[in-house]
């Protein structure tokens, strides 16, 4: 069994993420884009490099789709009604005919068509919009997959079905959250342990 180094997570708050994920301007197709990404990321957990090979065709009406992750496993990933929204919002915008989910939007589609966004082309736009949010943290796709595993965790879900969500083959890989979490045990175990006076 792989030994998982005992790692600081970079989190964000919830407030935080609340800003981050308000951060675009919905006014543009550009915004529309990124608004969508930043909720798919944090609705389910992907990796940047599932997001970024997401396609254009992705059936979102049953708040869930498949997505082949590392080693090439398939696993079910869900999304939040907000996530849903805003991919809608973003697809009802889009006019040119490229596959990709997440594409690089270009001022002359009559000169240039649309390309899939890359992961760093990703990791960029999560950064800059880290940035207008008032972050003073280094923010990354991998940041807010931790705030949506953390979210799971603190909110009572259990760890072998974050594991499931997120992805990893090895359940030590999840533990690594829940040292985050633990901070809340002593709060438990203050206010139900022991009430004799």
């Amino acid at each position: 069994m792989a030994k998982v180094s005992e790692r600081s997570l970079d989190l964000i708050s919830l407030e935080e993420l609340t800003r981050l994920l308000n951060a675009p301007d919905v006014t543009t197709l550009q915004g529309l884009r990124d608004k969508a990404m930043l909720e798919l990321l944090f609705s389910t957990g992907l990796r940047v490099s599932e997001l970024a090979s997401l396609s254009r065709d992705l059936d979102i009406d049953r708040d869930e789709f498949s997505v082949r992750g590392k080693g090439e496993k398939v696993r079910v990933v869900f999304i939040s009604g907000e996530a849903r929204d805003a991919v809608k919002n973003y697809l009802k915008k889009r006019n040119d005919l490229e596959d990709a989910m997440f594409v690089n939007i270009v001022r002359d589609a009559k000169k240039t068509a649309p390309t899939r966004l890359t992961t760093r082309s990703i990791e960029r736009l999560v950064k800059r919009y880290a940035i207008k949010a008032g972050i003073s943290k280094k923010v990354t796709p991998h940041v807010i997959r931790h705030s949506f595993a953390t979210d799971l965790l603190s909110n009572g879900a259990d760890l072998r079905s974050v594991q499931m969500l997120l992805g990893h083959a090895n359940i030590s890989t999840t533990q690594i959250y829940t040292h985050l979490t633990d901070k809340g045990l002593r709060e438990t175990h203050k206010k139900f342990h022991s009430r004799r006076k």
